[in-house]
């Protein structure tokens, strides 16, 4: 069994899955949505359900970085890259409402959050972040 509380320079790797459990039913998905890495830097992904008018053929994916926090990219034709087209910003590591309330208006046609990116933090700062996110492990 895996121990939730294992770190990877400083991240939870339970704490960090919990996390984005969190989000996924803030939004309203159930079962297997996406994927977390522990890093350095830690990261999710997170396939969400709907398009973008811009982009209607393609995925909408939230990315989560333990220095940038969260943004939400499309996917790429017949790639594995992203284009990140907003950044949510102000804290690396928002409430779960917040990300799905930043996802609804994206997908609403909003224009959310900043497109330019802001280091928020640095991987391996002095800092809650892993405290933070084991509130989210179970």
């Amino acid at each position: 069994m895996t121990n939730p509380y294992a770190r990877h320079d400083g991240v939870p790797a339970g704490g960090l899955r919990g996390y984005l459990c969190a989000v996924a039913a803030e939004l309203g998905m159930t079962g297997e949505c996406g994927c977390a890495e522990s890093g350095p830097p830690a990261s999710v992904h997170l396939t969400v359900r709907g398009h973008l008018s811009s982009f209607p053929d393609r995925d909408v994916v939230l990315v989560w970085d333990e220095e940038y926090g969260w943004a939400a990219a499309v996917g790429i034709e017949q790639e594995d890259d992203l284009v990140v087209l907003s950044y949510l910003g102000g804290e690396v590591l928002p409430p779960a409402a917040a990300v799905a309330a930043f996802t609804r208006a994206l997908l609403r046609g909003e224009h959310p959050g900043d497109p330019r990116p802001v280091r928020l933090r640095a991987v391996g700062d002095a800092d809650d972040l892993g405290d933070r996110l084991n509130r989210y492990a179970s």
